[in-house]
This record gives structure tokens, sequence and C-alpha cells, in this order.
């Protein structure tokens, strides 16, 4: 779960974490641990296909500065949390990000909340897992503060709390 389309990515292809550098990290990453076909998405129509994974932002459009507003996050919270209502074999969730983690916190109520940060681990009341990680920026990325080997260990460990699904073709 990210914060929201990019406006030059998700935004302009109409599917999120597509066609931006962001995206590039994210599906190389799934792609590495068995969640996807394929290590990239570039556009709808790829023939990119998840098994296992579902990708999601909290709020649906490209906010200026990557930064949305009290306003524009209450206005997507219902769309997130239908979204999750409607994924019932939802094992594990990662937030990338601390905008998505505060959001996850808020629609799953978990409590007590951890600290976000990299690899943090916390369990819902249902048994689901909230697994946080950096967001694959290139804020964080360009500056190493996240690594395609602390990205690809979050997945990893996502696959193993969620258990084995078969690998897509």
């Amino acid at each position: 779960m990210g914060l929201a389309p990019a406006a030059h990515g998700g935004n302009r292809t109409g599917r999120v974490f597509t066609g931006d550098r962001s995206g590039d990290w994210l599906f190389r990453a799934l792609y590495r641990a068995g969640y996807a076909n394929q290590p990239n998405s570039d556009h709808r129509d790829d023939g990119l296909r998840l098994t296992g994974a579902y990708v999601t932002a909290t709020v649906r459009c490209a906010p200026p500065g990557n930064r949305p507003t009290i306003d524009e996050r209450d206005n997507c919270l219902p769309y997130l949390e239908r979204e999750l209502e409607l994924l019932r074999d939802v094992r594990v969730i990662v937030p990338l990000g601390g905008f998505a983690y505060s959001i996850v916190s808020r629609l799953t109520g978990l409590r007590p909340r951890p600290g976000f940060g990299h690899g943090v681990e916390a369990r819902l009341s249902d048994g689901r897992v909230v697994l946080c990680s950096y967001h694959p920026s290139q804020q964080n990325t360009f500056t190493a503060r996240l690594t395609e080997e602390m990205f690809d260990a979050v997945f990893r460990r996502a696959r193993e709390l969620a258990g084995p699904s078969p690998r897509p073709s």
C-alpha cells in the first residue's frame, strides 16, 4: 500500500506504481518474491499478473508536492476501507512509508501502535500482520536509506508470514 498514484506514473498509466521509478522498485521486488510474473510494470496492458498480492494506495489522486491534505485523505478513506473489506484472504499488509502506515493503523485499529520503521511488524487482533517498509521513492532509494536488499527482505518476510502461494506463470 503506497501513498498515492504518482502524477507521471500511476496517474498517467492508470495502474498504481506503474511507469515510475518507485514502481520499478516495487514490481522487481514483487517478482523476486514470487508475487509477480514479470519484474516490470510499464502500462495497464503489459501482461503483468500478481498472484497472492494486491497493490493499492491510500489516496486516489496525485497530490501536489506528494503531500495529501487532510480532506484528500479523509475523502479517500472509505474507498480504501472497502478494498480492505473485500480482500478477505489478506494475511499481511505492507504499508510503504509512514503515511500509509498511519492510515493502515487507523483503518485496522492497530493498538498499541509501534513506531514506524523499516521491517517493523505488528500483529492485528484478527491475526493479520502489518509489515512496514520505507517507501521506494527516489528520496529513499537515491540516498540508500532503502536498498533493494532491504526491500526484498520485506517481501521475503511477507511471503513467510502469509505462507506460500503458487508462482505466477
